[in-house]
């Protein structure tokens, strides 16, 4: 009698004995909390990308917080994103008192559409948020050249975006380095560069880098390593209001060894995205994600779509059922409780692209450890599941997507 086959995860970080080596050193150390390994992956983590600052915090969620605070978002304003993302990117939004203006996706992919943006500009706008949504460069060029027509701050949620590139003026670059005015990362296991948990917010503005390190402990004025290396007694202030929002050298120990992984990890996704495209391509009833000409993505997670008549939930049930472990696509923050009163967002734009891709949308596994078999298993599973005449319509629930008055 053949084992039962393993289950495929949807995800997995890439953890060794080197990571481990890491932390153990940290912790001989005696220091374990932000210190000089913070600092080390800081500098490191700004060179990978091209960019001058970068300043490690405890996740990204604080990091679009610390964003937002740095370009002056406060109570009243608004701030232009999209519905389909991570409820964290409006979270981040409503901690400064602001309002996020929700505006629909691409028709042809799941990042904002900048078509949408300059009509939902008034003048209480303060910022443009745009997301690298599953580590696939958004449409930045266009972004920015609106923000800068309207004197309006781009912040970047690269959450998922750590190694993804864009084409700017014929060259290839990082996610990170200054092409909007502050860019947000997330190092969650879930993510290509993990460190448990963690963030960065990268920027070519040396103001906006003083203020996230600033307030990022505290307020303090003086910070741990001035005051620990000084020969003489140092009294600190605190005059502005700040968080606990720091790194630990445990984390930025990690993290150091994770970033020098990264070139190869990212390489051995899109290997596999490779993979999954040519595979799943003749597969009736699916599309595959694709990249833009001017963008190369990490491909922190591969998303593919379902056709109106297939059931996502049956679906993603029937492959559970074979031990394939998938993921719903991106969800749609308007539609959750916390967002139920109309004064927490507005919607700009009609979103029924947005809901349509969160009820349609699939992740499939992608990590690096995987094997062609792994990606084979996936492909072989996915074909006849979508073929099975008993997945029955998807019911769909148009009356949700929020149409301004």
């Amino acid at each position: 009698m053949s084992s039962p086959q393993s289950t495929i995860p949807v995800a997995k970080p890439v953890l060794g004995e080197e990571e481990a080596e890491a932390a153990r050193r940290v912790i001989l150390s005696g220091w374990v909390t932000q210190g000089p390994e913070v600092a080390a992956f800081e500098k490191e983590f700004a060179a990978f990308v091209g960019t001058v600052h970068a300043c490690a915090v405890s996740n990204c969620t604080t990091a679009l917080h610390l964003a937002l605070m740095a370009v002056d978002v406060g109570s009243g304003d608004e701030v232009i994103t999209v519905s389909h993302s991570f409820i964290a990117t409006a979270n981040a939004v409503r901690y400064c008192g602001a309002v996020p203006v929700f505006v629909d996706i691409e028709p042809d992919g799941y990042n904002i559409d900048p078509s949408l943006i300059e009509a939902a500009i008034t003048p209480r706008t303060k910022a443009i948020l745009c997301v690298h949504q599953l580590g696939m460069p958004c449409n930045l060029r266009s972004i920015v050249e609106i923000g800068k027509r309207h004197s309006l701050p781009v912040i970047e949620d690269a959450a998922c975006a750590s190694g993804s590139e864009i084409l700017w003026e014929g060259c290839w670059e990082k996610i990170g380095k200054p092409h909007g005015d502050i860019a947000c990362f997330s190092f969650h296991p879930r993510k290509v560069v993990t460190t448990g948990d963690g963030g960065m917010l990268t920027t070519a503005n040396p103001e906006y880098d003083r203020k996230f390190r600033l307030w990022r402990q505290h307020g303090m004025s003086v910070t741990d390593a001035v005051r620990h290396g000084s020969k003489q007694v140092i009294f600190e202030d605190y005059d502005e209001l700040g968080f606990n929002y720091r790194m630990t050298d445990l984390q930025a120990a990690v993290g150091r060894v994770q970033l020098r992984r990264l070139p190869e990890l990212i390489a051995q996704r899109r290997r596999f995205a490779s993979q999954y495209c040519e595979r799943l391509s003749t597969i009736p009833g699916l599309s595959i994600p694709a990249e833009p000409r001017w963008a190369r993505s990490n491909w922190q997670s591969f998303c593919v779509r379902l056709s109106d008549e297939i059931d996502q939930r049956a679906v993603m049930q029937a492959l559970l059922d074979q031990g394939i472990s998938t993921r719903r696509g991106v969800m749609n923050i308007h539609l959750e409780g916390a967002y139920v009163d109309k004064g927490s967002h507005r919607v700009a734009t009609s979103l029924t692209r947005s809901v349509s891709a969160q009820q349609q949308t699939v992740i499939l596994p992608l990590y690096a450890q995987m094997t062609e078999l792994d990606i084979i298993r996936v492909c072989e599973a996915l074909r006849p599941t979508l073929a099975d005449a008993s997945i029955g319509r998807v019911i769909r629930h148009p009356e949700k997507d929020v149409v301004p008055a």
